[in-house]
């Protein structure tokens, strides 16, 4: 299929496009928590896809991708950055997320952790469901379904089994599309207003709804192991409230031998003699925590939160190393 470029006639006509200078970055949008889709044919309904959020810009060229808080994250994906360069564009910066699949065809959080182990970046694939700068045009003030219909022509000659994919939505029927994503167990949907333009915020213009509880933890201390699992036992992890970290429980599932292995070593570089939560928790499994510099960022799936502010049945995803510890909070529903 033969790729089909944008020109700038077309871009001209866009309703809020103007000429300016390629940004070094733009902060992305971020979608509020929610415990249901919103209802009517306004929204347009996206899958959640479990991997990193990256930016990405091409400049004659040239490419670049940036995680959410502007780190360079360009040597881990040269494949990617291969395939950005065959578009038939000059300059763009393409918001979307970057994934691993597993064998059934789902982005898996843990599938990407391992492959950031090996060598290669040929397993990834960059889903792209936003472009906001295009051929010298800023779209951020463009709405979104126009700037959905610039990206889907965009990608109209791009393989659809290859490394760069269009995220389609679904107009409508939030509801329904939201239970059928939880049957295929993907992690959720995010859901953006149509005639939304693109904000570098967290507002209720872009909502997401979760299948299953999960989000980030800052990682506090480890317990050792007492079943001669290599390592370490559990992690000790917490969140912020008003700057001060909190106690959220302990999680000791989910690791792979080699995770335990390498995460230890990370541990033992920031090992601190004092206990960095805000109050020191009354668990008696803790009397020997071996407590840490409160600075790595574990993805942990749980089943609900218990009435002292801990989190149950916890199993661990990876780590996440494109958040700050700082901003990690108990995420609940607004």
């Amino acid at each position: 299929m033969v790729q089909t470029s944008v020109d700038s006639k077309q871009l001209k006509k866009l309703p809020g496009a103007r000429k300016a200078h390629l940004p070094e970055f733009i902060s992305p949008q971020l979608a509020t928590l929610v415990d249901k889709p919103p209802q009517g044919d306004e929204w347009l309904h996206e899958i959640k896809f479990d991997g990193y959020r990256m930016l990405c810009h091409l400049n004659r060229g040239q490419v670049k991708f940036w995680s959410r808080n502007q780190k360079d994250w360009s040597a881990k994906f040269p494949s990617l950055a291969k395939a950005v360069k065959t578009l038939p564009i000059t300059n763009a910066i393409l918001d979307g997320e970057v994934i691993a699949m597993d064998a059934k065809g789902r982005a898996s959080f843990q599938k990407l952790q391992q492959a950031f182990g090996k060598s290669g970046d040929s397993g990834f694939v960059f889903q792209i469901f936003d472009c906001i700068y295009l051929n010298g045009f800023n779209l951020t003030k463009t709405p979104l379904r126009q700037r959905k219909e610039v990206l889907v022509q965009l990608l109209a000659g791009v393989d659809e089994h290859g490394p760069l994919r269009y995220s389609d939505h679904v107009q409508g029927n939030g509801e329904a599309f939201f239970k059928q994503a939880c049957n295929y167990q993907i992690e959720g949907i995010v859901s953006k207003l149509g005639d939304s333009t693109y904000e570098s915020t967290r507002n209720r213009n872009w909502l997401k709804v979760k299948c299953i509880k999960r989000q980030e933890f800052v990682i506090a201390g480890f317990t050792e192991s007492e079943k001669s699992f290599p390592g370490f036992g559990a992690l000790i992890i917490g969140v912020y409230d008003k700057g001060k970290l909190l106690h959220a429980g302990r999680v000791g599932t989910g690791f792979s031998i080699k995770q335990r292995v390498e995460l230890r070593k990370q541990l033992d570089q920031i090992v601190r003699d004092s206990c960095p939560f805000a109050v020191k928790p009354k668990d008696p499994g803790l009397r020997n925590a071996v407590w840490v510099a409160p600075k790595l960022v574990g993805e942990v799936a749980f089943t609900e939160w218990t009435a002292d502010g801990s989190v149950r049945h916890p199993s661990f995803q990876g780590l996440r190393v494109d958040k700050k510890a700082k901003d990690v909070i108990r995420e609940e529903p607004a």
